[in-house]
């Protein structure tokens, strides 16, 4: 005779997993809801793209890949070419982290691995408030502050020194106005450190302690500790480092029209008054009438510099990649 065998209840569904209803229904809400805003922000990006290119194609329609490499730009005779505004960006840009990459290294590894608590706190809080100082603050201190040093101080003392050295001589000539890449670059480098001194300190402190104690208790020195353990452990970090101080850089406006000199020339010395993208655009933009060959070869300079701040990301993400 067969014996009836007790029937187990189904198991309960969990209430996030259970399908239809009101659990369901949050789940489905938040996946749309999350879904929409990367794809919000993917559509904005290609329309300001889209915006700017649109914008600029009467410049490039008229001026042709010329454009590029032309060095006048003169509205008064209708004839623009990007080649100075463009050099100015990425000269700037590079002086700057040449001098903002060292300081923020040191300073963020003497905060996380070499000074004491009761001064790393302190000082790292600073470092942060510095980066939240406005561009304009920036601007105005170096225009007050740094024009008039590299005017009465550094210049003349390059021109008696290295005026006469061929390479040097022509880097460093020009008249002492104190506006020009250099300046630029050193209030940029001010503005940019903050930032990467804050994202490297994050990145050092992530490096397993046991690792650098381990090295430690091998007889390891200090700065076999730095080369063979932290900077190889963090070399993605310190890259995207570098990329966030580069971004910051090549888009600061404000800081940059009020030391830069806004002279839209190409030329040999770093000390001579120049000019920026942002800057040309952020001084000419109110002035250009609507439709006017003016405000599409500054649209256009808008799209050039969004490329160039986009080739440099992609840029980082191959460093990193082969980093891996």
């Amino acid at each position: 005779m067969a014996t009836a065998t007790p029937s187990t209840p189904p198991p309960k569904r969990s209430a996030l997993t259970s399908g239809p209803g009101l659990a369901g229904w949050i789940e489905n809400g938040f996946r749309g809801g999350v879904t929409s805003c990367a794809l919000l922000v993917a559509a904005l990006l290609g329309a300001l793209a889209l915006m700017l290119a649109m914008g600029g194609w009467n410049a490039f329609r008229t001026f042709g890949p010329a454009f590029l490499v032309d060095g006048a730009w003169d509205p008064v005779a209708g004839h623009y070419g990007a080649l100075a505004p463009l050099l100015g960006t990425v000269l700037s840009s590079v002086l700057a982290l040449l001098i903002a990459v060292p300081l923020a290294f040191g300073t963020a590894f003497w905060l996380t691995t070499i000074a004491p608590r009761r001064l790393s706190k302190p000082i790292a809080m600073a470092v942060q408030l510095l980066a939240a100082v406005p561009s304009i603050i920036f601007g105005m201190w170096g225009f007050f502050m740094i024009v008039p040093f590299m005017a009465r101080h550094v210049q003349p003392w390059l021109d008696i020194h290295l005026a006469h050295v061929p390479l040097l001589g022509a880097l460093t000539g020009g008249a002492a106005f104190g506006l020009g890449l250099m300046t630029t670059a050193l209030v940029l480098a001010l503005m940019v450190a903050p930032f990467v001194t804050a994202v490297m300190c994050d990145v050092f402190n992530a490096v397993p302690p046991m690792m650098v104690e381990s090295a430690y208790g091998l007889g390891a020195t200090r700065w076999e500790v730095i080369r063979f353990i932290i900077l190889p452990w963090c070399r993605n970090g310190l890259i995207g480092a570098l990329v966030l101080g580069m971004g910051r850089a090549l888009g600061e406006t404000i800081a940059v029209t009020f030391v830069i000199g806004n002279v839209t020339a190409v030329g040999w010395s770093l000390f001579a008054p120049r000019s920026t993208a942002a800057s040309l655009i952020a001084l000419q933009f109110p002035e250009s009438p609507a439709g006017s060959l003016g405000l599409s070869a500054l649209l256009a300079l808008g799209f050039i510099l969004m490329a160039l701040s986009c080739g440099s990301l992609v840029m980082a993400r191959l460093l990193t990649k082969e980093a891996k």
